[in-house]
């Protein structure tokens, strides 16, 4: 096997492949910035692609832009047979070599479409157990053909809720590292603009503010280092149901000098830009997109050891790891960055090479395409080869 080969690389000779991409959900996360950088590589690499997703989605507006072509879908729940429906109707009009399922809410649908001959896959984001191991079982086992998990750790969890583990391809997510690179100038205006001093440290958390990446276990840590006269400041970019619970934490521990609240951002390199550390405290995490980011900005990265995070950091290499919910360890970790910065710079610059390495979106594109060939078999290899 030659380099490319083994770095995942399609296949020489095949031929190109018509995707039907299906990802029905409002909102934006982490799958949906894959699911771009995925057909946008796919399509650089002559694919024909159609993405069912909702009219009014984050996610429809962003792939129209990089020319994606786009199908309407509204999934109002996983019963929702009228989406199967037109689903089904689409795929009798539209002869497809893979379907490939991006949310659990689009996977719900797949008993309910003709299999035809093309081949139906299925990616995996989330950490947590799927319930009900007889109908996970079916979904993924028998109304799928692979499924693509984001991490070892979520694999783990599909093979302990019943999913055959040979159906079961790990491919970590990747991001445009070149969007990511530090800049002395831009780092000094992000900072005047938070009213930050060149002396404080800077620490970032960029994730929807949600229980599940435990905000209030790093304010119960900040809290802690601000008594303690460290001066640091926290910067929390992201909203969700916790945005007012947590704004009201912050100004009751008298903490508004140093937190500071900038919402939804969509300009994540600018944000990291500014920033001397990464932390994301997650009582659970599927992989992790946002420390990937922030490694390829250059940062040292603090993290929970939970979930994939263990997959991308490096514990004393290119961050700290420490135990789920524990304030005073998530607080030392903090405060060793701020006692020797230049070593956390070199964790840093460490964290960047190793997200080049091994986290880029090319990587993670080729690794899917060559796994779609794969579960097609020879029969898409092109008759010149």
């Amino acid at each position: 096997m030659n380099h490319a080969e083994a770095a995942g690389a399609a296949p020489r000779g095949t031929a190109p492949l018509t995707i039907l991409h299906v990802d029905p959900e409002r909102g934006w996360g982490g799958g949906q910035e894959q699911l771009v950088q995925l057909t946008r590589h796919l399509a650089a690499r002559g694919h024909s692609q159609l993405v069912a997703c909702r009219p009014d989605g984050a996610l429809r507006p962003v792939l129209r832009q990089h020319g994606i072509a786009v199908c309407d879908l509204r999934v109002r729940n996983d019963a929702d047979l009228l989406a199967a429906w037109r689903l089904r109707r689409l795929l009798r009009v539209r002869a497809v070599d893979i379907v490939h399922f991006h949310t659990a809410r689009a996977h719900a649908l797949a008993p309910w479409l003709p299999r035809g001959g093309g081949r139906f896959v299925v990616s995996r984001h989330m950490d947590y157990r799927p319930h009900f191991r007889p109908r996970v079982r079916y979904l993924y086992n028998r109304c799928v053909d692979g499924v693509i998990a984001v991490s070892g750790a979520i694999a783990g969890v599909l093979v302990g809720a019943g999913v055959d583990r040979q159906h079961i391809r790990v491919i970590h997510v990747g991001i445009d590292c070149s969007r990511f690179t530090p800049a002395a100038a831009l780092r000094e205006e992000v900072r005047r603009a938070w009213g930050a001093a060149s002396q404080d440290l800077v620490l970032c958390t960029a994730a929807v503010l949600e229980p599940r990446k435990g905000h209030d276990v790093l304010l119960r840590a900040v809290a802690q280092l601000w008594r303690d006269r460290l001066p640091v400041r926290w910067v929390i970019a992201g909203d969700g149901t916790l945005r007012a619970p947590l704004q009201a934490q912050v100004h009751a521990a008298g903490l508004t000098e140093c937190v500071r609240f900038t919402g939804f951002s969509t300009d994540v390199p600018r944000l990291l830009a500014g920033a001397d550390v990464f932390v994301l405290p997650s009582r659970h995490e599927g992989l992790g997109i946002a420390a990937i980011e922030a490694m390829a900005a250059q940062l040292p990265v603090v993290a929970s050891r939970v979930g994939g995070l263990p997959e991308i950091v490096v514990d004393g290499e290119t961050g700290l790891l420490v135990p789920v919910g524990d304030v005073g360890a998530l607080a030392a970790a903090i405060q060793r960055c701020a006692h020797d910065r230049g070593w956390a710079q070199a964790l840093g610059r460490a964290g960047r090479a190793r997200a080049h390495a091994l986290f880029s979106s090319r990587a993670m594109a080729a690794a899917v395409e060559s796994y779609y060939y794969e579960l097609l078999g020879e029969q898409f290899v092109a008759e010149s080869s």
